[in-house]
């Protein structure tokens, strides 16, 4: 009887590893059912619900049904992460989410959410980056270069304030990270509950003297004079600002964010249904009205080749951003 039992459990395990189970067959060719929601963890018209509208004519092509764009702003992000794990693993909720949104929150919050971030949300694909500005206000500010900003904050220790969109925020830890890699500059941060719009606010009427910020959202002001550009964040200059030089020519390689957006799922979805929206949101990005759509944004359009690729990327952002969240206690709640 023992070897019966081995034989036919040892006929199923052949069966189940080379044929797709029913469910999986179901799903490969029904999916997506009904529409497909994508939660945005923030109110509309920010960078990330620029990047989802976007994206969503060319998904819903690609995927056959209509895609349904919910903004669910709170805690970080923490809000729209609850409802993505909320919402099941049946391939038709996703989240678009950023650095602050996806690696950041998760990691401060984790011994305050009702669930396990690392087992229970997954990493469909990276997206885009967005590249970022060290600006300067115009406003009695004299530096014009960050030789010259340092060199000033260690003559006017305390009196440079910075703008960040509430304490914890990536360019909290960025400029934290730069004070510190310049000498240990005694800079002020000034927080700001309205978020990047609010920062902006600050540096134009000159309460906050410094912050990063996106490219896109600091290029009139830029233009105008309202701002001065003294840095980018990136790999390489950006061509709408030839001459101002990266962190890294400065000697600070390393300071700074590039400010990704990526897609993310319930973890226990299956990996068919999971590659087959990867697969649709890799061509979308592809399209021509896509592409000029976050081109204009100043995105660089960066996806992730497989499922593997994005979660293999999302482990070394995830492992990067505790050991900064070590080095720097930051508590977004105070």
């Amino acid at each position: 009887m023992k070897q019966l039992i081995a034989a036919i459990v040892s006929s199923l395990s052949l069966a189940l590893a080379t044929s797709p189970t029913a469910a999986q067959s179901v799903a490969q060719g029904h999916y997506p059912s009904k529409p497909v929601r994508i939660i945005i963890p923030f109110a509309p018209g920010g960078t990330t619900d620029i990047v989802a509208r976007a994206l969503a004519d060319e998904l819903k092509t690609n995927l056959g049904q209509p895609i349904l764009i919910e903004n669910k702003p709170g805690a970080d992000g923490i809000v729209a992460i609850q409802e993505l794990v909320r919402s099941g693993a049946d391939g038709h909720t996703f989240m678009l989410g950023n650095v602050g949104t996806n690696a950041i929150a998760p990691i401060l919050y984790a011994d305050r959410t009702s669930f396990n971030y690392a087992r229970d949300v997954a990493a469909v694909m990276r997206i885009a980056d967005i590249p970022g500005v060290l600006v300067a206000t115009t406003r009695n500010f004299p530096p014009r270069t960050v030789a010259e900003l340092i060199d000033y904050a260690k003559k006017n220790p305390g009196k440079v304030n910075y703008g960040t969109p509430g304490i914890g925020n990536y360019t909290h830890y960025d400029t934290a990270l730069f004070a510190k890699r310049a000498g240990g500059l005694q800079l002020t941060a000034i927080p700001n509950k309205a978020g990047a719009s609010g920062v902006m606010n600050d540096l134009l009427v000159g309460t906050v003297q410094i912050s990063f910020l996106n490219a896109a959202s600091t290029a009139s002001n830029i233009e105008a004079g309202m701002l001065r550009p003294l840095a980018v964040v990136n790999h390489t200059r950006l061509p709408s600002l030839p001459n101002v030089p990266t962190m890294q020519e400065i000697g600070f390689p390393g300071v700074g964010t590039i400010a990704w957006q990526g897609l993310f799922a319930a973890a226990a979805t299956p990996r068919d249904l999971l590659e087959k929206t990867r697969s649709a949101t890799a061509r979308a990005l592809q399209a021509p009205a896509v592409k000029q759509a976050l081109e204009q944004q100043a995105f660089n359009i960066v996806p992730t080749k497989s499922l593997d690729d994005a979660k293999s990327w999302f482990v070394s952002e995830m492992n990067a951003w505790r050991k900064v969240t070590e080095e720097f206690k930051l508590d977004p709640s105070h």
